[in-house]
């Protein structure tokens, strides 16, 4: 096998675990990778705002309404509006949200954090140079993309089901 199919092989590979572990998330508590860490968020930060919660993670505003929408209609989130300043909308969890965050999962990236902060400081340079590489020599350093492993979120389709 050549070198460069081995890469691909190694990138689909990391594909494959990130959708694996997405659907065993899923599977176990119902929430997604990206509802979950907004959930986590909003029970780190209590009244944090929809853009706060955008910018922490690194997903559109749109995005993160859509999930929070999903999140207050299974009654694991309320907006809560300002009394002084009608335009800020806190999020808080509720009961039943609490404890489906205690009882979730760990998010594969935790579990990729702590093994890479295991790692040398020139390991971890020298890895992250590499997949910067890769995504130059594969044209997507203007792709938009959160530090959220979830699965194929340029696809609407896609992305509607895993909110």
């Amino acid at each position: 096998m050549e070198k460069y199919e081995e890469l691909l092989v190694s990138i689909r590979k990391v594909i494959r675990a990130i959708d694996l572990h997405s659907k065993q998330l899923n599977k176990s508590s119902g929430l997604t990778g990206p509802q979950l860490l907004i959930m986590q968020e909003i029970a780190r930060i209590k009244g944090v705002t929809a853009s706060q919660i955008a910018s922490q993670i690194n997903l559109s505003a749109a995005t993160v309404t859509n999930i929070l929408d999903r999140l207050e209609g299974r009654g694991f989130v309320e907006r809560i509006r300002s009394t002084e300043d009608k335009r800020r909308v806190s999020l808080f969890l509720t009961n039943e949200g609490r404890n489906s965050l205690i009882d979730a999962p760990q998010p594969l990236q935790e579990h990729f954090i702590q093994k890479f902060c295991s790692l040398e400081e020139w390991e971890q340079s020298l890895l992250l140079s590499s997949m910067q590489r890769i995504a130059t020599m594969m044209d997507a350093t203007g792709i938009d993309a959160a530090p959220v492993l979830e699965i194929d979120p340029m696809h609407k389709s896609t992305e509607e089901g895993l909110l």
